[in-house]
């Protein structure tokens, strides 16, 4: 994973995040620690329990515990929210996924505690062959079995939803963050390589030509992190290359064929006959077409409101958007999103 956006230890302060962690262990009663996608841990463990302790410090049991730790962080990937399972010594645990825009960037590993009431459902990842050994070993340490924490499933059940949605929106925050301000020192660099050419213009004038810079290129990133299906159009003419890219990478503006004939440096003319030779569609078809089929991606993977999927995609209002996506698919965004809920619900 190259993208520094999606390196936990680059997105979080990780001394700030592990108070977190601490208190949040301290409310539930869990032991707590983080890791990131490959499982390596970016934080201390937070109230690990004696009996754990001490299980994992031993050479013979705490490979079982690895294998635990390993095998219920896949799970929560693979089901997509909070896996709740039994240890190789019938102790729960939870592998909590932290999962921005569907890409899996690490977990929260919590748990060390013991179910009140006992729950047939739950499975128990890893079996450990009982022998003399492990028994006295045990035994050694049933004075801190007896003394883990005690909660009933629900409660589990709740604090491991309470966990994925608290820490995935804390992430998801922190990248919003770190884009703004990554697209704000980009401005500032921008500004202070500008050209003798611009000295007249004032500084307030400057000031505001940044701002929408940093706005333009900021709504960009953010709607590419939400489009993920999304493959960057390749033509067969070269002279019509720049135009698809600069779609491509303007989702939130809305483009004319003037203004993409001018950056493939061609006339209007010119560029309209290579590009419906190309695409098989005018200009005027195929850009609001595009727009459409990356508005259905926003509406099956995200929550956002229909107005907010209008502005990213630079519709001029949410009616035109409405109007324009019926045009293509014959109902509207609203109808179209229930429609994949139900399809999605079905297939799980």
């Amino acid at each position: 994973m190259s993208n520094p956006l999606f390196n936990l230890e680059k997105i979080l302060d990780i001394e700030k995040w592990h108070k977190l962690q601490d208190s949040l262990a301290l409310v539930t009663k869990m032991a707590i620690i983080t890791v990131d996608y490959k499982g390596v841990p970016v934080t201390k463990h937070s109230y690990c329990q004696p009996f754990c302790q001490g299980v994992r410090k031993d050479a013979v049991l705490s490979p079982y515990c690895q294998k635990c730790d390993a095998r219920g962080g896949l799970e929560a990937v693979r089901l997509n929210k909070p896996y709740i399972y039994m240890c190789h010594f019938n102790i729960i645990d939870i592998a909590i996924p932290i999962i921005i825009d569907n890409q899996y960037i690490g977990a929260i590993m919590a748990g060390q505690i013991k179910l009140r009431d006992a729950d047939p459902q739950l499975e128990q990842i890893v079996s450990r062959p009982p022998n003399a050994e492990t028994n006295n070993k045990f035994k050694a340490l049933e004075e801190d079995y007896l003394a883990l924490p005690t909660l009933s499933y629900e409660e589990v059940s709740s604090i491991a939803e309470m966990l994925f949605h608290l820490c995935n929106y804390t992430v998801e925050e922190a990248i919003n963050k770190n884009t703004t301000i990554e697209m704000y020192k980009r401005a500032l660099a921008r500004e202070i390589d500008q050209p003798s050419s611009v000295d007249s213009l004032s500084a307030s004038d400057r000031t505001y030509r940044n701002i929408q810079a940093i706005q333009s290129e900021l709504s960009s990133t953010l709607i590419e992190n939400k489009i993920k299906g999304s493959k960057e159009i390749r033509s067969s003419n070269p002279l019509l290359q720049p135009a698809f890219d600069y779609i491509y990478h303007h989702k939130n503006e809305n483009v004319t064929l003037n203004e993409m004939a001018k950056v493939c440096h061609i006339s209007p003319s010119y560029f309209s006959r290579l590009f419906t030779k190309e695409t098989g569609e005018n200009f005027s078809v195929f850009a609001p077409r595009l727009k459409i089929e990356w508005a259905k991606q926003l509406l099956e993977t995200t929550d956002q409101p229909i107005n907010q999927i209008s502005d990213e995609l630079g519709f001029c209002d949410a009616g035109y958007f409405i109007k324009t996506f019926k045009k293509f698919e014959n109902l509207t965004p609203a109808v179209y999103r229930n429609w994949y809920q139900k399809l999605d619900a079905e297939q799980d």
